[in-house]
């Protein structure tokens, strides 16, 4: 390839232009100059025009389009239905950093896992005072029908997605827990394959770990849940239907597993076991990896007015005929109040000092809490402790007087519904925007597979703040997505 200074009236991609900022830079010393796991990737960008970077990233972008690869993003005028946003550039994580990561997030979701086990059953981590009863049974999503339920291996969070940030220094927090329904990893497998498209001589240079095995392992895990082990298991995926917001990633991950997609209307429930309607009749149904929420799995159990389940589901799930993954109930440990007493999970459930700590959290049902935290609302976020997407949020150094005004009122009213924690200057990386590179705010959600083991594939989905200055990085909030890249040595 010839050099970017070798091509007339081009513009070198890395001109010395880029600022590396106050903050944590995954590419770059504070010096400018690369890192040394970087310094092979910013040779090739070297060779790279402005202008022969832009195609590679219409390629790309073309790519995702011919795959279908699009994310809603409610409310936005450009309309509903968007191409994912992708940065070409990746991000590179180094063996170790990986390895502790691993770590950090087994030991994690074991320690959860172990949480959810006790609260539906013999609730001694709160009988020995170690989290306070009003939090856990006031959780919005904690499941009274679910205590004394047995659950095959005692595993409820068969899937979930960790959210991972970096602070100025450099050190790793664990920001967030995602167990009811963790989204986003089709884009990360898609990433991967735009890459390799488009930037496959770059990959000549890099040893890394492959990501593409994650729809095999996935079905590994739910087939080691399955209720009859000694019987080959039927798996489906249940999707709420064309119009939910990730029905891509639904029917990609059901087409890379070879399984079954069924809406509920497709279930059908007789003698306490669940068959799906087929061509040639029914067939019974092992294990669901289910893509809707609780409400709305079962109109006699939950919701009644639900469409998207099928009635007696729950009945049968309880009889032990069927396994739901991510379990019923699951999603009390995605609450934020819950989220602050994870480090006590691992201390109390596997007698071990946290891996990876959580940012620091103020619980505004703590009278002393809620006091600070009204306080100081113009340097801290604050949370609802139920939403989920980067809604719900107040970020109190880029909020107006009456955001302010309006988040005191809400806690002053139902302190239970938020937390708060200080303002992480979230790590940056180089992202390609408008036709310059940009440090955007990133952190990365990897993917963690419970069943029979406990399963990482290396790397995990790089969300971007695709807006200038802005710290939220969710796809439903207009951000985009990088490559990971986990090395071999």
């Amino acid at each position: 390839m010839a050099s970017a200074e070798s091509a007339p009236g081009s513009r070198p991609l890395l001109n010395g232009s880029y600022e590396v900022g106050p903050f944590f830079d995954e590419m770059f010393e504070k010096d400018g100059q690369p890192r040394p796991h970087y310094q092979a990737l910013c040779a090739d960008l070297a060779q790279l025009t402005h202008e022969s970077f832009d195609e590679r990233r219409r390629a790309a972008d073309i790519f995702f389009l011919y795959q279908g690869i699009t994310f809603t993003v409610y409310g936005s005028q450009e309309g509903i239905e968007r191409i994912f946003p992708f940065d070409l550039i990746p991000r590179i994580i180094q063996r170790d950093e990986w390895a502790l990561l691993e770590r950090g997030l087994i030991q994690r979701v074991r320690a959860l896992n172990a949480f959810l086990q006790d609260i539906y059953h013999d609730q001694k981590i709160i009988r020995d005072g170690r989290i306070p009863a009003e939090l856990v049974f006031g959780a919005k999503h904690f499941r009274r029908e679910m205590v004394g339920v047995r659950v095959p291996r005692n595993v409820y969070a068969h899937v979930a997605g960790i959210d991972i940030v970096r602070d100025k220094d450099g050190r790793y927090y664990v920001l967030e827990d995602n167990l009811r329904s963790p989204s986003g990893v089709s884009y990360m497998l898609e990433n991967r394959q735009a890459m390799k498209r488009t930037f496959a001589r770059i990959f000549e240079h890099y040893g890394v770990r492959p990501i593409e095995h994650y729809p095999q392992e996935l079905l590994n895990t739910l087939r080691s849940v399955a209720p009859h082990p000694d019987v080959e298991p039927t798996v489906v995926l249940l999707t709420p239907g064309i119009y939910n917001s990730a029905y891509f990633e639904h029917s990609y991950l059901a087409r890379q597993m070879g399984i079954e997609i069924v809406e509920g209307r497709d279930l059908v429930v007789h003698d306490g076991k669940v068959y799906m309607r087929t061509t040639t009749g029914l067939k019974q149904v092992d294990v669901i990896y289910r893509r809707v929420d609780d409400d709305f799995l079962d109109p006699l159990s939950f919701r009644p007015d639900s469409l998207l389940g099928a009635p007696g589901l729950f009945a049968a799930y309880v009889m032990g005929n069927v396994t739901l993954a991510n379990a019923v109930g699951t999603g009390v440990a995605d609450d934020k109040a819950i989220y602050a007493f994870v480090p006590e999970m691992i201390r109390y459930y596997l007698s071990e000092s946290p891996i990876l700590e959580n940012v620091p959290t103020y619980l505004a049902a703590r009278e002393e809490d809620r006091a600070y935290i009204l306080d100081h609302l113009e340097e801290l976020v604050v949370k609802s402790v139920n939403e989920s997407g980067g809604y719900g949020m107040l970020v109190g150094p880029h909020a107006s007087r009456e955001q302010i005004e309006l988040f005191r009122s809400r806690i002053r009213a139902q302190p239970r519904n938020f937390i708060a924690q200080p303002v992480i200057s979230l790590s940056r990386h180089p992202t390609y925007i408008d036709g310059e590179l940009r440090g955007c705010h990133i952190d990365l959600r990897p993917y963690v597979l419970c069943g029979e083991r406990i399963t990482i594939v290396p790397g995990g989905l790089t969300r971007v703040a695709l807006q200038r200055g802005s710290l939220v990085v969710n796809s439903s909030q207009g951000g985009g997505s990088k490559d990971t890249w986990v090395l071999y040595d």
